[in-house]
């Protein structure tokens, strides 16, 4: 059998995307009214990293465009969760900080959503999730472009 014969590749993407779409929409419904699964992420983002980033880091470490970017910041920004400024050392830049209201969101967002996480967690079991791990990691770590690091079976 040729590899291009072999659907095992197109079901596991299939199988991944129908995950995606799933978990996107409950999480979605479980979110604090008026919050988006786009902005919980950067709120996320910043609460585990704090500091500032400009649009166009956020953009590269959520792998959108900058303008999609620059779109979710100006929403964020206009209900009080960031703050943006301009840089002083390049006057053409702007970076972007969580506020206390932003960190406050984030925390009742993650309290909201913790009994999707809890409910998928005792519908599957929490052994076969942390099997399932490794080689959805070193699926992404392939996709991502470092295919030679991930191991293959």
């Amino acid at each position: 059998m040729r590899a291009s014969d072999d659907p095992i590749a197109f079901t596991v993407l299939t199988e991944i995307r129908a995950i995606e779409q799933l978990a996107e929409q409950r999480l979605r419904r479980a979110l604090p009214e008026g919050l988006e699964l786009s902005q919980f992420a950067v709120l996320n983002h910043f609460s585990h990293l704090g500091g500032e980033k400009s649009p166009a880091q956020l953009a590269r470490a959520f792998q959108l465009t900058k303008g999609a970017m620059t779109n979710t910041i100006a929403r964020l920004e206009g209900a009080g969760y960031v703050h943006v400024r301009g840089d002083a050392k390049d006057r053409r830049r702007k970076l972007v900080s969580l506020t206390e209201k932003g960190r406050a969101t984030r925390d009742a967002a993650i309290a909201a959503i913790a009994p999707v996480f809890a409910e998928i967690v005792a519908g599957v079991g929490r052994e076969r999730l942390r099997a399932a791990l490794p080689g959805l990691r070193d699926l992404r770590l392939f996709l991502a472009g470092a295919g030679e690091t991930a191991g293959r079976s």
